[in-house]
């Protein structure tokens, strides 16, 4: 029975792959034997997965591309280091994440109200129950906020309150999208939430897309030395109608940023893995993007710059940053972040992460500090 286990899983990987090669094939056009020759190739140098060579295209990369993309066999071991498993809940839990730019004096969204119904502690901003809720909600006159999960990213769950509607029995939600929700219906659901104000972004900004606040992934990292280094910097751009920008979910337009200069280039549309096109205008509003200089960008990099130092703990993030009329203010951070912006850049971050990471495990090696964590 183990042994027909066993062979029942390498049966299905072996179908998995030739659907793999199947589609690539079809989609590129590619001959079978050069798809397998160069995909074993790059599973060997890289550790490359059937999933990122069809997802970024890899038949079609030149060596630029190849060489100086990371992939997540080679990400993992560098990310257990720099950002070591018993300091990651800072990036992964949003209340903690308030707490600690809070502390620091990083630019973020107010928290009005943190709800976790397995605790029972109730102050002016922490609640249990629905009537904590409410009565936090009212105190502070809350009448528009951002409702978010404490535990999802990728924009899940998120949801955006227009208007704050109190009456004698109930709390009505009226949303972004037109709906209204009971909040006593939201709270059913038994999670830990936070509620924290809506973020309003400048005005070029707005003029990409006014529905969504559009955001820009900033790549830090760490050295000993204390420098900070902006390795590789991307914007995600929301689609009309949609509150989030979400470049994982795909329907949105991506494109790179210059890091000296703050100029947007190589703008996508980025539908889904494989589907995908260049454009110079945002679909929707018709805003040119392509070419467009970021305002204010020196003020920007030198804020996001101090952010990282002001979170040593962590010493590789992707920061998602909102920029509003007083300057960069951070989303949310992120510990172990995916690798879609190398699609959108045209090149990967491999040399600057390894790097950053090179210098951390030379102190490990000489018993300066020890990072024999993991991650889970």
């Amino acid at each position: 029975m183990i042994l027909h286990f066993i062979m029942g899983r390498k049966v299905g990987k072996i179908k998995v792959f030739l659907s793999f090669l199947r589609d690539v094939h079809k989609d590129s056009r590619k001959g079978y034997f050069f798809l397998l020759r160069d995909f074993i190739r790059l599973k060997k140098e890289k550790g490359i997965s059937i999933e990122e060579y069809s997802n970024f295209k890899f038949e079609s990369r030149g060596k630029k591309f190849r060489d100086s993309f990371l992939s997540g066999v080679e990400q993992r071991p560098c990310l257990n280091l720099l950002n070591p498993k018993k300091y990651y809940i800072l990036a992964r839990n949003k209340y903690l994440s308030h707490l600690i730019l809070g502390a620091n004096n990083i630019r973020k969204a107010e928290l009005y109200c943190y709800y976790h119904p397995e605790g029972r502690v109730k102050n002016d901003h922490i609640a249990c129950d629905y009537d904590s809720v409410l009565a936090i909600l009212k105190s502070k006159n809350i009448h528009s906020c951002v409702i978010k999960s404490t535990e999802t990213s990728h924009g899940d769950g998120v949801i955006v309150v227009n208007d704050i509607e109190y009456t004698d029995k109930d709390c009505i939600l009226h949303l972004f999208d037109g709906r209204k929700v009971c909040l006593k219906d939201r709270l059913k659901e038994y999670e830990p939430l936070i509620f924290e104000s809506k973020i309003y972004q400048t005005k070029q900004f707005d003029s990409f897309n006014s529905s969504s606040v559009n955001t820009i992934r900033f790549m830090t990292t760490l050295y000993p030395t204390g420098d900070v280094k902006i390795i590789a910097i991307w914007m995600k751009f929301g689609r009309a109608g949609v509150c989030v920008d979400n470049a994982g979910a795909g329907g949105n337009v991506d494109a790179g940023v210059d890091i000296k200069t703050g100029r947007i280039f190589n703008v996508t549309l980025f539908d889904e893995w494989r589907e995908t096109r260049s454009i110079t205008h945002h679909p929707d509003s018709g805003t040119l993007l392509e070419g467009v200089f970021i305002e204010n960008w020196k003020q920007i990099t030198d804020e996001i710059i101090q952010f990282q130092k002001s979170i040593p703990y962590l010493k590789a993030i992707g920061w998602d940053i909102a920029i509003t009329p007083e300057g960069p203010l951070v989303v949310e951070f992120n510990d172990y972040w995916d690798r879609t912006g190398q699609l959108f850049l045209g090149y990967g971050w491999k040399k600057e992460i390894q790097d950053c990471y090179k210098q951390w495990k030379k102190l490990e090696d000489v018993g300066k500090v020890s990072y024999k964590m993991g991650r889970l």
